[in-house]
């Protein structure tokens, strides 16, 4: 089954194929074999899998699958370095523009849902720039007082962002009120804007979902595999080479935790179960996240093993190429 690029298809420049869904839903097994039924290139909307040495513990493609794809914007950003969204909206633009002039299909596939938003919708905050002095202070006071302390300060200066983000999701909570601080206006009165001016790119968006039961069964057997396939010694590698346990990629799921554990803050398998836990809240964020897309296009899953999900979806790809009057 191979999709029919034609001359004009290039010309015109091919739609980006979106594929998002929670974690552990299999996102990369899908793009890889649409990438093998198609000229296709993936790029990665993974927040974590920028960083180098983040292999395990971030599901990164592993060396055999990058031999069957060819994978963008992941290992661009060491794990001490902050990477924006600005920073990904460039590299994954970038990555989109060499793929659609190879004649490829740009494949955008992740979960990170404000990654996703920035390539699509055009999204544009870069222009509140990083105070590193703002956000250090307010690392130190969540620290001594929690995260909750800041989200309710969030809440009285910009409900509405305050509303989406978690009380734990302490990056975007300083982000947010760095934008107040810097500007005096909420953040999401900056997206408002963005909705209303921003220009979106032409894509095909794909969500793909499954009952919660069977996600979170696949949650468990991916945290112990993450485990068995040496996730501890991996966090002992990057510590080793002198990462800060609160370096920006050491917060990511499975790295905070295990560094706890190093730590003798927690058991191995205190451990395990604090990551299991976490897993299954942020899939279910993102769930939320995602369903405020109304582009969308839903695959339930449950019933489809990876090959079928990727033929299901090229079939809409072509139906929708089909009626589309740009190619």
């Amino acid at each position: 089954m191979v999709l029919p690029i034609r001359p004009s298809m290039i010309a015109h420049r091919l739609p980006i194929l979106s594929i998002v869904g929670p974690t552990a839903i299999g996102k990369t097994d899908v793009a890889i074999q649409i990438s093998r039924r198609a000229p296709a290139e993936i790029i990665s909307a993974d927040s974590m899998a920028v960083y180098r040495g983040l292999n395990i513990g971030t599901a990164k493609p592993t060396d055999s699958q990058r031999r069957l794809a060819r994978f963008h914007c992941i290992d661009i950003a060491e794990p001490n370095e902050r990477f924006s969204v600005a920073e990904f909206q460039r590299c994954a633009h970038a990555a989109i523009d060499g793929c659609t002039g190879r004649g490829h299909l740009p494949i955008l596939s992740g979960g990170t849902g404000l990654y996703v938003r920035a390539v699509l919708d055009g999204l544009s905050l870069a222009c509140v720039p990083a105070d590193e002095r703002f956000r250090t202070a307010l690392r130190e006071e969540a620290d001594i007082l929690g995260s909750q302390r800041l989200h309710d300060r969030l809440q009285c200066v910009d409900p509405a962002t305050a509303e989406r983000v978690h009380p734990n999701d302490l990056v975007r909570i300083i982000r947010a009120l760095e934008v107040w601080h810097a500007t005096g206006r909420p953040l999401s009165l900056y997206i408002d804007r963005d909705r209303a001016e921003r220009q979106p790119a032409t894509a095909i968006r794909i969500g793909l979902r499954m009952s919660m039961d069977a996600l979170d069964l696949r949650i468990v057997e991916r945290v112990h595999r993450m485990y068995s396939m040496g996730l501890v010694r991996e966090v002992e590698g990057l510590l080793a080479r002198g990462i800060s346990p609160d370096a920006p990629a050491m917060r990511a799921l499975g790295y905070a935790e295990t560094v706890a554990y190093l730590l003798r803050d927690s058991t191995h398998d205190e451990c395990v179960a604090k990551v299991i836990k976490n897993t299954r809240r942020y899939a279910r964020r993102q769930m939320t996240w995602f369903r405020s897309d109304k582009a969308l296009h839903w695959l339930d899953i449950d019933q489809r093993d990876a090959e079928e999900t990727a033929d299901t979806i090229l079939d809409l790809y072509r139906a929708n190429l089909e009626r589309s009057d740009t190619v």
